[in-house]
């Protein structure tokens, strides 16, 4: 499964229903949430209320990704507002195997997410507990920056240790793709690709649609 996932934190604010709509008939089905606590990173985005507004209006898969200190606070808050999937920082968590297990008992699929300076090693222990890992290939909490090369070699490290367990893990990425890095990722390994100002810039519609295309060639 390709799934292109459109980061909402790019996207014009005062606009955002017109343009999550937008990306529903570009064929997009997964929306990537972004909440940042201004403590794990240095930037504050939104939380609940803004996702349960949109929520409302919009059949889409809600990927909500949560750069906050000690998510485990919020996990229920977040199920209860709508999110599909729930992706934590294992930097972020004091216990992360109880705050995995928190998230799956709550009913929704369970994402680790990784810094670009922490090693995959870290996380193998959880691999067989999760739905989703997320490799960071820019520092989080900030929107528009350059993918970091060094990361390609994490994805294709965590995809072999995925391969050779036999494990349904999806691959997550988020950070400076366009589209050179789109296709660097996906040959890494990668299926779940994470967006922002290179779908919302110019014409939203056009762009999912290109990036699309792309992905449903490694599909099939």
């Amino acid at each position: 499964m390709y799934q292109l996932c459109p980061s909402i934190l790019s996207a014009d604010f005062n606009r955002l229903g017109e343009q999550i709509q937008q990306l529903e008939h570009a064929g997009v089905e997964w929306l990537h949430i972004d909440v940042m606590d201004g403590d794990f990173v240095p930037s504050i985005s939104f939380g609940m209320p803004v996702i349960k507004s949109i929520r409302k209006e919009s059949k889409l898969f809600f990927d909500v990704h949560l750069m906050v200190t000690e998510p485990e606070r919020y996990i229920q808050d977040f199920v209860d507002c709508g999110a599909d999937s729930i992706t934590v920082h294992a930097e972020a968590c004091e216990d992360l195997e109880r705050t995995v297990e928190r998230i799956r008992n709550a009913g929704v699929k369970v994402g680790v997410s990784i810094k670009p300076a922490t090693p995959v090693a870290d996380i193998t222990y959880i691999l067989k507990e999760v739905d989703m890992v997320l490799i960071m290939t820019v520092q989080p909490g900030f929107g528009g920056q350059k993918y970091i090369e060094e990361c390609t070699e994490k994805i294709e490290e965590l995809k072999a240790l995925i391969d050779e367990e036999g494990l349904d893990v999806d691959i997550q990425v988020d950070g400076g793709i366009n589209e050179q890095t789109l296709t660097t990722v996906l040959d890494a390994g990668a299926n779940l690709v994470v967006a922002g100002s290179y779908v919302f810039k110019g014409d939203l519609g056009e762009n999912a649609k290109s990036v699309r295309k792309v992905l449903d060639q490694y599909e099939n």
